[in-house]
């Protein structure tokens, strides 16, 4: 058995390379296992950092830190899709096992390039695109890609790094507004729904996928999520297979999102990848026999696999900073003894300091029998909160 199939037993010290709400949830579910965490990142305290063992209040690319992390875990994951590749080869040439590998990050941390692979070595439709490096190249674009979305090829997330554009002028503007980065424009298509999939694949290729997740956006940042998505089979079932299909192309290790646009003909595109749990998958941590977070425990340890079945529907509710504001941008609590009243209401807060505007407080999931029950619960939460009630 080589190395990176050799199962790391509960007792061992785990790595992770971030100190957000993800890593939060990931250390929370070492800890549930017998795992210790060592965290990574820089600032006095994190998300994290409140859950885990160790602290290395660091930088990622500081090589007497990642010296240190290498010193005490003995594999290492992700929960930031920016942590750099860099990074993690140093990491992989210290002899410590990194999952998802920094191959496979490299790729998802540039669109043109992650595009090229999904579409060309994974063989899965990806929305028609062109890769902008140069102002040479707006000049050289074919018409029939606008109107469409430009995007920065690397550090775009949450919406930022992206905007709409109709013309060819409107190009060489968004492009000199990002600064002449390298970025990606996009066809704009007329999409139906987006979707993702949560896959988990280990060092032996053995893959998971979670049930098929229905996705909406406030403002670019996730809002809701609907879990099973209100699809048909067949294309929940092509969602599911064009992940593991990806995955393995990418001889991925650990958890990977996939999302999805879905096409008013019901065709599936990819849109983008991240190498990390996701939010869109928060809900598997009420709703099914295995957390995506316990999943990327499993991968690093070289565990078997646990079962991605879902026992109950699930809504699931992000709650942003806006939420401890009132109307007059007053400072309030949120009512969390109202929301959990609510039947089938679990409360998922993140820790952090402080409340600001459009930043990731937590989030609530609400299980119900029935997709119905969870979605009229989810309802009374949102009017508690003051959310927009979801449809």
């Amino acid at each position: 058995m080589s190395d990176n199939q050799k199962i790391i037993l509960p007792g061992a010290t785990l790595g992770m390379m971030g100190g957000g709400q993800l890593g939060r949830m990931f250390a929370q579910a070492a800890a549930t296992m017998g795992y210790h965490v060592a965290v990574l990142e820089k600032g006095e305290s994190c998300p994290c950092s409140e859950v885990s063992r160790d602290h290395i209040a660091r930088a990622y690319t500081d090589e007497e830190a990642l010296r240190e992390l290498a010193d005490k875990v003995e594999a290492v994951s992700t929960e930031f899709e920016n942590v750099p590749a860099p990074a993690l080869e140093f990491l992989e040439k210290a002899g410590v096992r990194v999952a998802p590998p920094a191959s496979a990050v490299a790729v998802t941390q540039d669109r043109n390039v992650e595009k090229h692979f999904i579409s060309q070595i994974a063989g899965v439709p990806v929305a028609p695109n062109a890769p902008i490096l140069s102002e040479a190249d707006i000049d050289k674009l074919d018409d029939s890609l606008l109107p469409g979305i430009l995007k920065t090829a690397r550090l775009g997330y949450d919406g930022k790094g992206q905007t709409r554009v109709n013309t060819i002028e409107d190009v060489k503007k968004a492009y000199a507004d990002f600064g002449g980065v390298d970025c990606v424009l996009e066809k704009r298509l007329d999409l139906k729904l987006e979707v993702s999939v949560i896959v988990a694949r280990n060092s032996r290729g053995e893959t998971t996928t979670f049930p098929v997740s229905e996705n909406f956006h406030r403002n670019g940042i996730l809002a809701v999520s609907v879990l099973p998505a209100r699809i048909n089979a067949d294309t929940a079932d092509r969602a599911r297979a064009y992940a593991e299909q990806i995955a393995s192309a990418l001889k991925y290790v650990g958890v990977l999102c996939i999302e999805f646009f879905i096409l008013r003909d019901n065709s599936l595109l990819v849109n983008e990848l991240a190498p990390r749990p996701h939010n869109s998958g928060h809900a598997t941590i009420d709703a099914c026999v295995t957390s995506q977070y316990e999943q990327q425990v499993r991968t690093m340890a070289g565990l078997p696999l646990g079962s991605t079945e879902q026992h109950s529907p699930a809504v699931m509710l992000n709650i942003l900073g806006d939420e401890w504001f009132d109307a007059d941008g007053n400072f309030r609590e949120p009512d969390w003894a109202g929301v959990t009243a609510v039947p089938g209401a679990k409360l998922h807060i993140y820790g952090k300091a402080e409340a600001r505007r459009a930043r990731k407080m937590g989030h609530v999931t609400i299980l119900g029998k029935t997709l119905e029950e969870a979605m009229d619960r989810a309802r009374q939460v949102a009017r508690i909160l003051n959310l927009p009630e979801p449809k």
